[in-house]
Formats: structure tokens, C-alpha cells, sequence
């Protein structure tokens, strides 16, 4: 036997056992058959790189400890907890909902809470910036984004002033989100004393690569345990609309305070552990229940299959008795929740969605109208607002309950991306948000089905190649 024929058995050899290998693995963790199907495709019809890339891409290697929280209790003591006159208000199949969302993530609504939003930089971020300066212990902020701008430089001189009490003062930043300014904020915050600074998974080197899909996209900020700020805005100088910036961004913060701050501060510190492969201790904050919202926090990402905020989204459209209505940025969800939004429609709800009218991610907007027919035939409304852009990440169903955070409603979020929302049960806090909602709306342009229908057959072709880009926005 020839070497030659000898090294190309042993070479189809390693390339069958390889793929074989690969293909296993696929079939074992790959849930979604369409996804396993593709990479199956890969492996087998592009030799060694498909499996390469997968091994790089399509495994999942982030995998946490998650804490365990000690509010957990029976679905029937959660159930019993909420106060009768959030109960009497609530239909019965929202109360299934409530059964639904537990099992969904067994974390217990916690009451007496105070939920304010505030819209846009100009009235969020001093709010925040006073918080900071009224810290008497601790200061923990986490954010997607934290440019280094005149939004940011606010944040730093907050901090330094926190910093000069004593105060001690943890930043956690996004790997890829810190590098939407240069320079990155680090440097501005490593010449503060009192403040420890961790980035999740950098971004930088080619071996994170694997984990440039996987973004901290949660924004928080809890000050001594007791007050936080917790929603969707980033920190960069496009949301002081004030000062009319070149690619100025609308968007809506929630200040919160009360016993759902412990679970806020919980997703932190599992965050912070994560990052920097380091705990600590803190003292426990006695909350007063000076609010009426029962609230209770959702922590989703990539290191749990089980995919929590997607459940939770279709529970809620499902329950839905009158009216539903989503405020989002970027609307490139699955077949699952877009036929959710369809039955819903079809039953009788009001369904609205507020997307941008243009979008600040190239394709985007292409990408998002390729599903506008569909959804418009079955009864849906879709509303663009007009420019600035906007951020805001809203979710309220019949009046009564509201679901704020982080997520957006496509697939990098409710798949690639660490989440946070929260669940926010009452009638008060649902009509302010409301009114948030009816301001866009009358902003806003409806879309027209016979005019998207009568587009010429290019421009819909264009519209759904962009949406094949989906989840890579």
C-alpha cells in the first residue's frame, strides 16, 4: 500500500469521524429543527470548515451557576400573596397566566413597590446622577452601552462624587457594547478610587470570538439596595435630545424602588460573578413597602435552554381579553410569537406594535417588513413612529399588566442575548404607560396592507433576503 493512498484513508477517515462527531452533537442539543437541520447541512456539504464552524459558533459554552433565590414558594402562596384588589381586577385567564409565568421562572411577586418611567436622557439621566450622589454604601451599575460622551462624563462625575464619600462602586460593561465610543469609558473610570470595573466577555481577541453573539444586553442600576433604575436605555449622548445630537435615540427608564430591587440586585451580583469569577458579600437591606406595584424580575440568556422570555411573551398575548400593545425597536420574532400576535388578533384583542419608522441598524427595516403583510392580514396593527429613533422596550396587556426591561422582541434578544425584564401588576403604573404609548401613537404612521401588498415584487423580494440575515442584526 502506497503512502499516498495510506494518507488519504487515514484523511477520509478523520473527515468521517469528525463530521460524525459534530453531527451527534447536533442532533443531542440542537432543539429547533430548522437550526440543527441548517448546521447539519454545513458540516456534511462544506468539509472541515463546517464542522470548524460550528465548533466556534453553534456550541453553546456559557454555562452559570444560577442562584438560588430565596422568595421561591408554592404557586398557590404566590397566588395568595397579591393583595385582593390586584386579584379582583385580574381575569381568569390571567390568573392562569400568573400559574404559567412561575413555572416559566418560579420567582415570586414582590409588593409594596414604586415603579416610575422617565422618558429620554434629559429627564432620566440626572435622575440617575442624583441617585448616585445620594449613595451612602454601594453603587452597582451595569450597562449594554456606556459611552464615553457627555452622558457618559455625567455618570463619571457622579461617580467620583459617590467615590470621595466612600462609597464603594462596581461598573460592569458589555464587551461589545464598550466599544461603541473610543476610547471606551474604562480608562475615565479606572482614575476613579472606590471603583472596580469588570467587562463581560470582551470581544476583542479572535479566541471570544465564539462569543460575540452572546451580549450582557441588561441595563441596571441599584444604589445601596434599596433604589434602582432598571429598563432599556443605554448611556450615550444620542439620548439627550436636548442638546439635538447627531443620531438622536427616544427611549423610556423605569425608577423602582421597594422589595423587587433584592431581585434586581440578585441578577447583578450573578452577572458580576460571571464576569469577574469572583463574589462577595453585602449587607441585607430591610425594603419598606411604600408602593402599590407587585413586580418580580426575569433573568433570560444563552446559558439556560430553556428559554424564558419567548414562554412568557406567548403566555401573555394568549391571555389577553381586550387589548395588546408592544413597543420595540426590533421585530424579527419567531414563527412561534408571531403566530401568537395572529391568534390573538383573530380573537378579538386589539394588537398593536409600534416599530421606528427608520431604523438605525442597516437592513433592519427591510428585515422587519418582510412579516408586515401576514401580520396586518390576520388583524394586526402595526405603527411606525417618526424620527428620533426609537429605543423604547414596552409591553402592556388590557391596561393591568406591564412588562419592562431590556428585551427586544427579535431573535437575538429572546435567544443570543442575556435579558432582564420585569412583570408589573397595576392599574396605576398601566396608564401611565398607556399614555406613553397613545403619545407615539399619534406621532405615528399606520401601516396600509393594499399598499404594502401592491409594492413591486422586487422590493419584497429585497424585504425577505433581509430577513434570512436574522438573528445576525
Amino acid at each position: 500500500m502506497s503512502v499516498s493512498f495510506l494518507s488519504l484513508s487515514l484523511a477520509g477517515l478523520f473527515y468521517l469521524l469528525l463530521h460524525t462527531v459534530v453531527t451527534i452533537h447536533i442532533l443531542l442539543f440542537k432543539e429547533d429543527v430548522k437550526s440543527a437541520i441548517g448546521w447539519i447541512g454545513l458540516v456534511w456539504m462544506a468539509p472541515i470548515a463546517g464542522s470548524i464552524v460550528y465548533i466556534l459558533f453553534g456550541i453553546n459554552r456559557i454555562h452559570r451557576k444560577a442562584l438560588v433565590l430565596s422568595t421561591r414558594r408554592p404557586i398557590k402562596k404566590l397566588i395568595e400573596k397579591l393583595n385582593t384588589k390586584t386579584l379582583s381586577s385580574l381575569s381568569p385567564s390571567f390568573l392562569q397566566f400568573l400559574k404559567l409565568g412561575y413555572h416559566v421562572h418560579p420567582q415570586n411577586f414582590s409588593l409594596g413597590n414604586t415603579v416610575i418611567p422617565f422618558e429620554n436622557g434629559d429627564d432620566a439621566y440626572p435622575a440617575m446622577c442624583q441617585l448616585i450622589c445620594r449613595a451612602k454604601h454601594y453603587v452597582w451599575l451595569q450597562s449594554y452601552i456606556f459611552n464615553d460622551d457627555i452622558a457618559g462624563q455625567s455618570f463619571v462625575s457622579a461617580l467620583e462624587h459617590a467615590a470621595s464619600k466612600g462609597v464603594q462602586i462596581k461598573v460592569l460593561v458589555d464587551g461589545v457594547g464598550l466599544n461603541y465610543s473610543s476610547p471606551n469609558i474604562l480608562s475615565a473610570l479606572k482614575k476613579i478610587a472606590q471603583v472596580e470595573t469588570s467587562v463581560f466577555l470582551p470581544s476583542k481577541h479572535l479566541i471570544n470570538l465564539p462569543f460575540v453573539n452572546l451580549r450582557n444586553h441588561r441595563k441596571i442600576l441599584i444604589v445601596d439596595g434599596t433604589h434602582a433604575f432598571f429598563g432599556g436605555m443605554n448611556i450615550a449622548a444620542g439620548n439627550l435630545l436636548k442638546t439635538e445630537p447627531k443620531e438622536p435615540i427616544q427611549d423610556v427608564t423605569f425608577q423602582v424602588s421597594g422589595p423587587v430591587v433584592e431581585q434586581i440586585s440578585c441578577v447583578f451580583e450573578e452577572d458580576w460573578a460571571f464576569s469577574t469569577q469572583t463574589t462577595f458579600t453585602r449587607t441585607a437591606v430591610r425594603h419598606t413597602q411604600n408602593g402599590s406595584v407587585a413586580a418580580r424580575i426575569i433573568p433570560d440568556g444563552p446559558d439556560s435552554n430553556y428559554g424564558k422570555l419567548p414562554l412568557l411573551f406567548i403566555g401573555a398575548l394568549n391571555s389577553a381579553q381586550q387589548k395588546v400593545q408592544i413597543v420595540t425597536p426590533y421585530f424579527l420574532p419567531e414563527e412561534d410569537i408571531l403566530s401568537a400576535l395572529e391568534v390573538a388578533a383573530m380573537r378579538g384583542i386589539r394588537v398593536e406594535i409600534i416599530l421606528p419608522q427608520k431604523n438605525n441598524i442597516w437592513g433592519m427595516d427591510r428585515a422587519m417588513r418582510a412579516n408586515f403583510v401576514r401580520l396586518l392580514t390576520r388583524g394586526v396593527k402595526i405603527y411606525r413612529t417618526a424620527p428620533p429613533f426609537d429605543h423604547s422596550k414596552l409591553f402592556l396587556i388590557d391596561d393591568e399588566w406591564v412588562c419592562i426591561g431590556s428585551a427586544n422582541w427579535d431573535v437575538r434578544s429572546l435567544k443570543l442575548n442575556f435579558e432582564c425584564v420585569m412583570e408589573c401588576l397595576n392599574e396605576d403604573l398601566a396608564a401611565r404607560v398607556a399614555t406613553i404609548i397613545e403619545h407615539k401613537k399619534q406621532k405615528a404612521r399606520q401601516e396600509n396592507l393594499s399598499v404594502l401588498q401592491q409594492r413591486p415584487w422586487y422590493q419584497k423580494l429585497l424585504d425577505n433576503a433581509f430577513k434570512l440575515l436574522t438573528p445576525y442584526y
